[in-house]
């Protein structure tokens, strides 16, 4: 393995493995601090709730919440932190935000939404339409390779699960859609 490729594996196992980190340590605090975090989410049309804009990805409803969370996460976060640091952080806060704003903007009354579930959901249709985007044949294969491993989760973005935020999930996909679009120019010359 050349030693820019090794240099760009070990720091996307330092991004990725930091944000799940960070989830774990969040999800410590929350089981040994008084009151729960939960609150702090997405509360959808509340003025309460658009700090959960912010926080709600961060927050977890329990550890198997988190678990679940947590592989494709630390997959996927590898596969985007490969392309750099800039591309990672640029398609994490776009993905961040519309996931966010969608629910809040769309989401049930009176729900409050937590998790990282809507970051997967972007960073999947990001992984997976960025080589379309940019004529890329290495992502092309990537993305068929993505798809095939995490496609048929794309079925997340649909109502029909009681407690499970399919908004969070539409909407993540859509920012990963408006991140690959806006970065095609630069997926590969980020590094």
């Amino acid at each position: 393995m050349r030693s820019s490729t090794l240099l760009a594996a070990r720091q996307s196992v330092v991004l990725a493995g930091g944000f799940v980190a960070v989830l774990w340590l969040v999800e410590g605090l929350d089981a040994v601090l008084p009151g729960r975090f939960e609150g702090n989410g997405i509360r959808p049309r509340s003025d309460a709730g658009m700090s959960g804009i912010l926080f709600g990805p961060l927050i977890h409803s329990d550890w198997a919440h988190l678990i679940g969370n947590s592989v494709p996460l630390l997959v996927l976060g590898f596969l985007l932190a490969m392309s750099g640091v800039r591309t990672f952080l640029a398609v994490t806060a776009v993905v961040w935000l519309a996931s966010g704003l969608g629910v809040w903007l769309v989401g049930s009354a009176f729900t409050v939404h937590v998790g990282a579930s809507g970051i997967v959901f972007g960073w999947i249709a990001y992984l997976i339409l960025r080589g379309v985007f940019a004529r890329s044949l290495g992502q092309i294969a990537l993305g068929v390779a993505v798809f095939i491993a995490y496609g048929s989760a794309l079925w997340g973005v649909l109502p029909g699960q009681v407690g499970i935020s399919w908004e969070g999930h539409l909407f993540g996909a859509l920012g990963g859609t408006v991140a690959a679009w806006c970065l095609r120019n630069g997926v590969e010359k980020d590094n």
